[in-house]
């Protein structure tokens, strides 16, 4: 075979790869939001059809038909009784990754991203190609949602007993539990905050984003947990830098995967620099690359990254003309762009039980 069929033969044998596994991820995500997976790895042996219905209570010809993509597509094993009546059994390593039990590790709920991301925004991303236009974030409220619950999760795995105790070899948690403003950037419904406010109750918590609604869930919580040293502000953070009231009034600023979806990233980093106290900290936690593309050839979610940042982050972050940076940024333009705003010493770190995400440390 010459080198041009051989190629030919490699290439189809990667497609037809890549269109099994485009199949599966939709499929476990279906057994992910269903509670196939949750289900089916309760199971000590292997179940029928008829007992894995029963267990669910969903319907058995619909489960016949995920079950089949699940055995070929090599998720479950596939055994006989003596009757030859199908049996179905999960293997206890996928459940580690596959279900709600795997907490860190679990790479499941994830499935959900690219179903979510082509119902929302398939059409306007391709509109997009032609037009240059950016997507609205009014196209994708269940990805959002979807995306809010993720960091959610996130946050009161690790935020206040393994990431906060780490930032500046443990020192800021000593300043938080005796007294310091503290203000979150892009809180969404203020999960984040919340958690930190009640763990430190001697601290001061603000919580900035551009979504009303948002805000207003936010507010309303902070009600019913009855907190009184956390507020909120709807204010757009590219505007950061022309509020004099706001200038050198926070000891510490958070912003969680929020700047590279912002339309205006660099004036929202000078805003921060604007808002901290001297000596104040910064911490930008954004996702782990590079941003020269071959130097993220070994990724080891490149292709789905990329694909979410093609259909999300940067089409979100070219509205009304703007910078459209994506989430594959990386490390070496988000440091020069921090240098930009204004800080003169950045750290970048790995972040404990967070493989996704670096931390960008920040000392004004």
């Amino acid at each position: 075979m010459n080198k041009s069929a051989a190629d030919k033969d490699f290439f189809s044998k990667r497609m037809i790869q890549i269109l099994n596994d485009g199949a599966l991820n939709l499929a476990l995500a279906i057994g992910y939001q269903t509670g196939l997976l949750d289900t089916m790895d309760l199971f000590e042996n292997p179940q029928t059809l008829e007992g894995i219905s029963a267990k669910t209570g969903l319907n058995p010809r619909y489960i016949k038909e995920w079950l089949g993509v699940m055995v070929t597509g090599e998720i479950l094993e596939l055994s006989r009784t003596p009757d030859g009546e199908n049996l179905y059994y999960l293997p206890k390593h996928c459940g580690d990754l596959l279900t709600r039990r795997a907490g860190n590790a679990n790479l499941g709920v994830y499935t959900q991203e690219m179903p979510l991301l082509t119902a929302s925004a398939m059409e306007a991303v391709v509109r997009g190609f032609k037009s240059g236009a950016g997507v609205t974030y009014d196209h994708y409220p269940k990805f959002q949602k979807f995306m809010c619950e993720l960091a959610d999760a996130k946050h009161r795995r690790v935020l206040v007993d393994k990431f906060l105790p780490a930032v500046d070899d443990g020192r800021l948690v000593g300043r938080m539990q005796a007294g310091i403003r503290v203000c979150d950037l892009g809180c969404a419904e203020g999960v984040a905050l919340l958690l930190m406010a009640k763990t430190f109750p001697r601290s001061r918590f603000v919580g900035i984003d551009i979504s009303k609604d948002a805000i207003a869930k936010a507010q309303r919580e902070t009600r019913r947990q009855h907190i009184n040293n956390l507020d909120f502000m709807v204010l757009d953070a590219a505007f950061l830098k022309d509020n004099l009231e706001l200038k050198e009034s926070f000891d510490y600023v958070t912003a969680f995967d929020a700047i590279h979806d912002q339309t205006r990233p660099l004036a929202v980093l000078r805003g921060i620099y604007h808002i901290l106290a001297p000596d104040g900290l910064f911490s930008m936690v954004d996702i782990a690359a590079e941003s020269n593309l071959a130097d993220n050839f070994d990724h080891p979610m490149g292709p789905f990254l990329y694909t979410v940042s093609l259909m999300h982050c940067m089409p979100v972050g070219l509205v009304d003309g703007g910078a459209g940076l994506g989430m594959m940024w990386g490390r070496e333009k988000a440091v020069d762009m921090l240098k930009e705003a204004g800080f003169p010493k950045i750290k970048v770190l790995e972040i404990p039980a967070d493989p996704f995400n670096f931390h960008f440390f920040c000392r004004k």
